[in-house]
């Protein structure tokens, strides 16, 4: 009988360059030094090539014949392509997680949207951004669709290669504050279709404040 192996060693490589690139120690449009990597990390180039390989099927990097590896630059296109595809499916687990949402699941959320509160109220963007994903986390997670949840995490594996940050625009903040607030208050009413509707529209309105800052409008550093 064949014994199940621990985690292979290509996936923790993966796993340790995926938050390399999300921490954008690896920028878009950098060459992977694949010599370099593997003796850093004290391995063979095998396990760091498959590494490479989930990582190219997640969109992180590209893989391009006779050049090597590059992690993956995103452009405007990208986003424009990205955010109204992110808009309906997460419209859509605004509206089923009204459905399957129990007291203490509502109970739960506004407890994260009241960290909201208070991180907007305090100008705090990085705290203000750590609840606002559990929030949509959590809403994801009440859908109780797992193959939304999967499509969804991946797309938002990809956003993170923007280099922008739309909350660190001037007055998106409290735009993204007032828009949560009435998802919650749709959510806690039970107004599934409404839900739907808010949810749609603040993802577009967070890719509206993108565009501002691609054409130069100032606003606060993140």
């Amino acid at each position: 009988m064949m014994r199940i192996a621990p985690t292979a060693l290509y996936q923790e490589v993966a796993e340790r360059l995926r938050q390399r690139i999300f921490a954008h120690e690896l920028t878009p449009g950098t060459w992977i030094d694949e010599q370099k990597l593997a003796e850093e990390y004290g391995i063979s180039r095998t396990p760091l090539r498959e590494a490479l390989k989930v990582l190219a099927s997640e969109g992180l990097v590209e893989l391009k014949p006779r050049r090597g590896c590059y992690v993956t630059e995103i452009s405007r296109q990208d986003l424009d392509d990205i955010f109204p595809l992110m808009a309906m499916l997460e419209g859509r687990c605004a509206a089923e997680a009204v459905d399957r949402a129990k007291a203490a699941d509502i109970k739960t959320l506004k407890l994260i949207h009241e960290r909201l509160e208070s991180a907007a109220r305090d100008g705090r963007i990085d705290a203000f951004f750590e609840a606002n994903q559990e929030f949509h986390r959590k809403i994801q997670e009440l859908s109780g669709n797992r193959w939304l949840l999967s499509v969804i995490q991946d797309l938002r594996k990809v956003l993170k290669l923007s280099r922008l940050h739309s909350l660190s625009l001037e007055g998106r903040l409290q735009q993204s504050l007032d828009e949560h607030r009435q998802i919650m208050a749709a959510l806690e009413s039970g107004e599934g279709g409404r839900a739907e509707k808010l949810m749609h529209e603040h993802l577009l309105s967070g890719r509206e404040a993108l565009a501002r800052m691609h054409d130069g409008t100032p606003g606060k550093n993140n």
